[in-house]
């Protein structure tokens, strides 16, 4: 599981998940990526499921980046415990996506099997995503203005 080797604070806040994704919203190493369509958080063991999909369907040809990382840590209290005494213990990792980040890209295999290794990998999240190409969605973010 993808996890941070050291962090400053051990427990954090929740936060928001207001706006669209001013960073990582460009496909930038591959030549199709999965592009967030609602703000979610990613567990680790989900970004490894989606990975492992991917790389199976293209049986380890091509290359594949992950572009999100877990680096926000989420705590939960055990079941049946009474409200107060703390804050409860850390459960797990997660990844902030806002809409518009793209989250994985692949190249080096044709666009049939790039696009659906990317389905494959889009079934493992828990948001709605699209598949883009990186002409398709230069495009788009020309046609919204460039400005989110």
């Amino acid at each position: 599981m993808l996890m941070p080797k050291r962090v400053k604070h051990r427990k954090q806040m929740r936060g928001t998940m207001r706006g669209k994704a001013n960073s990582g919203n460009t496909i930038s190493y591959g030549e199709y990526g999965i592009v967030a369509l609602e703000p979610c958080w990613i567990k680790s063991n989900q970004i490894e499921a989606a990975r492992v999909a991917m790389t199976r369907y293209i049986k380890r040809g091509g290359q594949v980046w992950i572009k999100i990382f877990p680096d926000k840590p989420v705590t939960a209290k055990p079941a049946e415990t009474r409200m107060g005494s703390g804050k409860g213990a850390l459960e797990y990792w997660v990844a902030v996506v806002k809409p518009g980040r793209v989250m994985f890209e692949i190249a080096g295999v044709s666009e049939d099997i790039a696009r659906e290794a990317l389905r494959l990998a889009s079934h493992k999240l828990p948001c709605k995503c699209k598949i883009y190409s990186k002409k398709d969605l230069a495009a788009e973010v020309a046609a919204k203005g460039g400005d989110n």
